[in-house]
C-alpha cells in the first residue's frame, strides 16, 4: 500500500478533507430539516412518548439542541428497535410515519454514515502511513 505522502497534495486534500465536508453537509441539511420539516414530523410521531414530553419546545430551544433534535427523530424512525423498547417511539407512528419524511431522514442518515465511515478510512490511513 502506497503511502498517503506520495499521492497529489490535491487528492489527499479531498480524501482528507472530504469527512469535514460531509459533517458541514449534514449540519446544513439537518438545520434544514429543523426550520422546514419538524412541524410535519412532530404530527407524524404525536402518540409518541419522546414527542408528547418535548413536543412544545421541539425547535424552539436554539441551534444547537434543534440539531440534537434532528438527530434523535432520525435515529428513532432509522433504529425503531431500540426505541420502541425504550418507549420512546410508538409502533403504531412508525407504521404510519409518512414516505417522504421518511425519505429525508435516510438522506440524513446515509450523510452521517458516511462521513463516519470515511473519517475511520482516513484516520486509518494516516495512523499507518
Amino acid at each position: 500500500m502506497s503511502s498517503i505522502d506520495t499521492w497529489s497534495p490535491w487528492v489527499a486534500i479531498l480524501v482528507t478533507g472530504a469527512p469535514g465536508l460531509l459533517g458541514l453537509m449534514n449540519i446544513a441539511y439537518s438545520l434544514y430539516l429543523s426550520s422546514r420539516q419538524l412541524d410535519a414530523m412532530k404530527n407524524a410521531l404525536k402518540n409518541s412518548r419522546y414527542i408528547y414530553l418535548w413536543g412544545p419546545s421541539l425547535g424552539k430551544r436554539g441551534l444547537i439542541l434543534s440539531l440534537l433534535e434532528i438527530a434523535k427523530i432520525t435515529g428513532m424512525i432509522m433504529m425503531p428497535k431500540a426505541y420502541i423498547r425504550l418507549g420512546d417511539l410508538n409502533p403504531v407512528d412508525l407504521e404510519n410515519f409518512p414516505a417522504g419524511l421518511k425519505q429525508l431522514l435516510k438522506i440524513n442518515f446515509l450523510i452521517l454514515t458516511i462521513g463516519c465511515a470515511w473519517l475511520v478510512v482516513v484516520c486509518l490511513l494516516l495512523h499507518f502511513k
